[in-house]
């Protein structure tokens, strides 16, 4: 963590930033290798270098503005997926869409984009693409509502209602409309379902003074990404001995989550609704939070916060 008024610049903050750059330049060469596109080059060493960037920043920054690392690793990703892959390329990168490439057997950027970061990538980077690369949390974060009061028990159903929605949805549109030959019906999907998204997503922010509701309540991906988080080997971390229970983590958490208890038990932060955002470490004047890599047997516990 660097000092308040300082450039933190050491091997301790570039080294998880060479890891994403690792990973995500090496899926990039095995997928043009299995397959001569060079969009999967140019795509994942994008979407690698935004990531990295973010990461280093977040590490790197003097405190005051660290800030901004995260911020500008969703504005970059964020973009990219829905401006460029999204708006102009025509790819469908909602959740429908995901569901009209696999039934199609179209291995797309939507398809290869769900496997990576929404089922199998959460074993490495559990819910990262939340925290880090979202395009409807980029803009989500930016509202004034970044404390909330607590969850509102039970609601988070309404996420799992919206995923197999979609799954019924799609299924209907595809196997008894019979869009099955025109995939372009997954772009006007994707450009009405993402102005639904922002309009449902503000008002919800508004009315629950929360930026983050939206996230908790309504977004179907967390069904697909809590299935393997457990498992990750990235999580957030209190170190026991600099913490001195201010509370400041929790009160700044996002998502919710009492932070605390899984430190009291000798844990990491288990809880499937992590994001990763490391706002509890920017905020801790202890400097006793980081991210930390190993494996946690896919040990679950969820200690939330309710109002």
């Amino acid at each position: 963590m660097p000092k308040k008024d300082k450039w933190n610049i050491s091997f301790e903050s570039v080294k998880f930033s060479l890891l994403l750059i690792l990973v995500f330049y090496g899926i990039a060469f095995w997928r043009y290798s299995a397959t001569g596109k060079i969009f999967f080059i140019y795509n994942f060493v994008y979407i690698g270098t935004a990531l990295a960037l973010g990461g280093f920043l977040s590490n790197a920054l003097p405190k005051k503005h660290i800030l901004w690392g995260r911020r500008i690793s969703q504005f970059l990703i964020g973009i990219y997926m829905m401006g460029y892959l999204g708006f102009i390329l025509h790819e469908n990168m909602q959740i429908e869409g995901f569901f009209f490439y696999l039934f199609a057997g179209v291995f797309a950027a939507a398809t290869l984009h769900y496997f990576i970061a929404k089922i199998v990538g959460p074993v490495i980077l559990n819910r990262g693409w939340c925290g880090w690369a979202c395009w409807t949390a980029m803009v989500l974060d930016f509202l004034p509502w970044k404390k909330p009061p607590g969850r509102i028990k039970n609601l988070g159903i309404i996420r799992y209602i919206h995923f197999f929605l979609s799954l019924g949805l799609a299924s209907y549109f595809w196997f008894i409309v019979g869009t099955r030959d025109n995939l372009m019906i997954g772009f006007y999907w994707f450009a009405i379902g993402n102005l639904a998204y922002y309009l449902i997503a503000f008002i919800l922010a508004y009315t629950l003074k929360d930026n983050r509701a939206f996230c908790k309540y309504i977004c179907p991906i967390p069904p697909l990404q809590k299935i393997l988080s457990p498992y990750a080997l990235l999580k957030m971390s209190i170190d026991t001995d600099k913490c001195n229970d201010c509370q400041l983590c929790e009160k700044n958490c996002p998502m919710g989550i009492n932070l605390l208890r899984y430190k009291n038990e000798g844990k990491r932060i288990l809880s499937t609704e992590c994001i990763i955002c490391s706002t509890c470490a920017n905020v801790c004047p202890k400097e006793a939070i980081k991210m930390t890599m190993k494996f946690d047997k896919g040990e679950r516990k969820e200690y939330l916060r309710y109002r």
